[in-house]
């Protein structure tokens, strides 16, 4: 089992930034993706963004788009999700998750953070 610890969360002003990290330990294959999910208050969660272990070719859901910015440090075992120009609406639990080869929806996730409670209110 994979174990996967958010940090970074918090509470900031619409337009602030944040830097989220996710450390994991070892996989045991070579080829998945990791990135983060994100649940708001009465709503499905929402796949945010990913990038692959292979490839490293990055997925962005179009409501973040151009405002955050996925990466990983292969050394440290962390993947970062910078967030900036925050909006009210990116209020949310943000999860880690990871899924074996290049599959990224919820269904197919084979490893979960806990999660980390992003709040974006003035």
């Amino acid at each position: 089992q994979v174990r996967m610890v958010e940090s970074g969360g918090g509470l900031v002003q619409p337009g602030d930034s944040l830097r989220l990290s996710c450390t994991h330990s070892k996989f045991t294959v070579d080829w998945y993706r990791i990135g983060w999910f994100r649940q708001a208050p009465g709503k499905p969660r929402e796949g945010v963004s990913s990038i692959s272990s292979s490839s490293g070719s990055t997925y962005y859901a179009d409501s973040v788009k151009g405002r955050f910015t996925i990466s990983r440090d292969n050394a440290k075992n962390t993947v970062y999700l910078q967030m900036n120009s925050l909006k009210p609406e990116d209020t949310a639990v943000y999860y880690c998750a990871a899924t074996y080869g290049d599959s990224w929806y919820e269904d197919g996730v084979d490893h979960w953070g806990k999660g980390t409670l992003v709040a974006v209110s003035s």
